[in-house]
């Protein structure tokens, strides 16, 4: 399987849950949490060419008695995804975050695993295991066709199963689900064309990366 990586600064990545430009499962990386994204990923403005900048302007220099401030280290994003756009892998200082779309998982409007899910999902349990992680969010996403309520119903139903299923190969002690479904809130591509609404239709699991960040939490078990 062929795949592409690419690192970019988180700080800048992030548009809205998944899934950046060639991302072949979204545009950008995808959090339920983050705000929705003002348009569709790949339509924002080219940045304009740079200003120049003289580097004995007074505004640039440090005033008598100033410090500059602590610094900051950034959080880099590092993407994997296969050309198939089937699994999007997203890497950071903190978590992992693996998003697989729904038809390499489920039959069409299912919530029944097809025979190769369990294998995929037990293959990112096993990593969980590997980082320690003990707070694992699981979250279900649906493109915008049929009703907003059994998209919600649909998405909800799908992170439960790959929930359940990664509960029985994740053997961290202490380990918490957050599971969640989010019918067809926060696109990750433009759900006009097929090829968008495929991508918006996954299956996100999140987790940190090593012990110091798997404590804590106040996850469901769906």
């Amino acid at each position: 399987m062929t795949k592409r990586r690419h690192r970019v600064s988180a700080a800048t990545a992030v548009v809205g849950l998944v899934i950046a430009g060639t991302h072949l499962l979204g545009a950008t990386s995808a959090y339920a949490d983050d705000p929705k994204p003002s348009v569709p990923p790949g339509t924002e403005p080219s940045p304009a060419a740079p200003v120049p900048i003289d580097s004995n302007a007074p505004g640039l220099k440090i005033p008598q008695g100033g410090t500059l401030a602590p610094v900051k280290v950034l959080d880099i994003a590092e993407v994997v995804e296969d050309l198939g756009g089937e699994q999007r892998r997203q890497e950071t200082n903190q978590n992992v975050m693996m998003a697989l779309q729904s038809e390499v998982l489920f039959p069409e409007n299912s919530a029944v695993f097809n025979a190769q899910a369990a294998a995929r999902i037990q293959a990112i349990a096993q990593e969980i295991n590997t980082q320690k992680a003990t707070r694992i969010r699981v979250f279900g996403f649906t493109d915008d066709q049929g009703s907003y309520e059994h998209g919600k119903e649909l998405s909800k139903q799908r992170a439960d199963a790959v929930q359940a299923e990664l509960a029985k190969t994740v053997t961290n002690p202490g380990v918490t689900y957050d599971v969640r479904g989010y019918s067809e809130d926060y696109p990750i591509a433009d759900n006009s064309t097929e090829e968008g609404r495929k991508k918006n239709r996954r299956v996100e699991i999140t987790f940190p990366r090593g012990a110091t960040g798997g404590t804590g939490g106040t996850g469901t078990t769906g």
